[in-house]
């Protein structure tokens, strides 16, 4: 699913929402946990998952290609880890989930 397979599905899901509103609310909703983790906050949504920064250290790494040594500088990374929620909806076979719930 993409982006703009969501805003389909909540246009369609929510017949109050035109295609406009659906695709400013899913904009709205990203943009928010966009400047949220680059400010450096946590975002958790239950039942689904939490997003976090991470940092990673700056390291000495290796060119696969060559095999020389390459500096690799200090960033940070967004990290997601999965909900137990949806963990335990994924293990379930394809046919036991309706719209995105277990049954």
């Amino acid at each position: 699913m993409n982006r703009s397979d969501l805003i389909q599905l909540l246009a369609d899901r929510f017949s109050q929402l035109t295609q406009k509103d659906a695709e400013a609310a899913v904009s709205t909703i990203l943009d928010t946990m966009n400047n949220a983790l680059v400010r450096g906050h946590r975002i958790e949504i239950r039942g689904f998952g939490s997003f976090t920064v991470i940092h990673r250290a700056p390291r000495l790494g290796r060119n696969p290609r060559s095999g020389a040594a390459v500096d690799i500088p200090e960033r940070r990374q967004a990290h997601f880890k999965v909900g137990k929620a949806l963990r335990e909806a994924v293990k379930l076979p394809a046919g036991d989930v309706d719209q995105g719930q277990p049954k």
